[in-house]
């Protein structure tokens, strides 16, 4: 999952406020039922999950219909404020973690403190990493849908032929074993063969180089998300073992983005990639024989960022409306509706009491529910983190290029200040 559009012209429209999306009538009709539109981006075998989940809730009761439509990430990106504004949006929404702070200053989402409070919200099991990502300013928006760690899929035959029983826990392991995999049988200086396939820029959902800085003790801003910290020396040694290890070892490709490392794995030319459940099912459509592990441990810990999808009720719900989609959010949040969504979608379960047997049925499931406790919220109530994230990008692509890490975080050190401020 990549960076997702910035919103353009919504931003002039929302200026007269979306207070006047709220409707104080129409939301309940003579027959007593309350009708929501949903929106989310789930286009995978995930979206048929959740769309059954939403009709088993439909037939649950008869006083609530929810009818939901499948759209892009980037369509509901660059098309929710405009229809808020317009009164013809979504009651509910389904969004990238990261958006959901952009969303919440313009004054799109509404506040689910209350319904938090409340034990019928079934919210008091669900992982505290997993709700910081839904949170603004010390308000909760929305209830998180998803939250999986990134992890390292690996081909298992490339790893047997190399004489590669275990996978590695550490880095100078991980880097150790990425040199037996990488080949270069023509000594041309460009493998036929990566051992890793480590992106340099635009990595999936923007966590890897996140996963490797708090791997060796150091972060991008601090816990509030208020003050860059970015240009830190650890980050600096992060920085110049893993550009040394690509550029000089050659265990994976310069200028590699996430994309182009999808492909790099499927294609059988990496042994490694960093990815999302999702690369499961690709290497299987890939013929690939597959495992799953945690990424190994930096000299300070072992860290891997989320990938955060956040379900919120929007300013345009009248309060019989959100009283409605709160009573949906409760049903999503149920144990027996957690495993059922985990088992179905991929995802790891959201709720902490849900534990590897309740999934076992789903041996990726189950890996990445073993492999998920020292996941971290990537920057969580960060409002503009799209420049954030281009200025970690900038770094660490031209630092692997060559250029001096110094000098270059220092410079990221100004622009994410400068985009924390505004």
């Amino acid at each position: 999952m990549k960076k997702l559009a910035s919103v353009i012209a919504a931003a002039a429209v929302l200026a007269v406020g979306l207070s006047g999306c709220s409707g104080s009538s129409g939301s309940q009709s003579s027959t007593g039922k309350v009708a929501l539109t949903f929106w989310h981006g789930y286009t995978e075998a995930d979206g048929g999950v959740l769309d059954q989940i939403v009709k088993d809730f439909n037939a649950s009761q008869d006083k609530i219909t929810i009818t939901t439509q499948t759209k892009t990430w980037a369509v509901i990106d660059d098309t929710l404020l405009p229809a808020l504004s317009s009164k013809n949006g979504p009651d509910l929404v389904a969004m990238t973690s990261d958006r959901l702070p952009v969303y919440a200053k313009k004054h799109a989402l509404t506040s689910l403190d209350e319904f938090y409070s409340q034990a019928s919200s079934n919210t008091a099991s669900l992982k505290p990493e997993a709700v910081a990502m839904e949170t603004v300013d010390g308000k909760k928006y929305g209830v998180p849908s998803g939250f999986v760690p990134l992890s390292v899929i690996y081909n298992k035959t490339m790893f047997a032929k190399a004489g590669i029983s275990t996978f590695p826990t550490t880095w100078d392991q991980w880097v150790a074993d990425a040199k037996k995999l990488t080949i270069d049988a023509n000594r041309d200086g460009t493998p036929e063969q990566y051992g890793l396939a480590l992106p340099d820029h635009a990595t999936v959902g923007n966590g890897i180089w996140p996963s490797l800085f708090e791997g060796n003790g150091g972060s991008i801003t601090n816990d509030a998300g208020t003050e860059a910290t970015i240009n830190s020396q650890a980050n600096v040694d992060t920085l110049t073992y893993w550009a040394k290890a690509i550029r000089n070892d050659k265990i994976s490709p310069t200028g590699l983005d996430g994309i182009a490392a999808d492909k790099l794995f499927t294609a059988g030319k990496t042994a490694m990639e960093v990815g999302g459940p999702w690369m499961a099912g690709v290497a299987t459509a890939s013929k690939i024989d597959y495992g799953i592990a945690a990424i190994p441990a930096g000299p300070k810990s072992q860290a891997a960022s989320a990938i955060g999808i956040s379900l919120a009720i929007t300013a345009q719900a009248d309060s019989n409306k959100q009283k409605a989609a709160e009573q949906f959010l409760a049903y999503f949040n149920d144990k027996a509706t957690s495993t059922k969504w985990s088992l179905g979608s991929g995802w790891p379960p959201l709720r902490t009491d849900v534990t590897v047997a309740d999934v076992s049925s789903n041996a990726t499931v189950a890996k990445l529910t073993a492999i998920s406790p020292n996941t971290r919220a990537l920057l969580p109530g960060v409002v503009n983190s799209t420049d954030v994230l281009t200025a970690i990008d900038t770094a660490t692509q031209k630092t692997v290029a060559g250029g001096d890490p110094k000098q270059l975080l220092d410079q990221a050190q100004t622009n994410i200040t400068s985009a924390l401020a505004k």
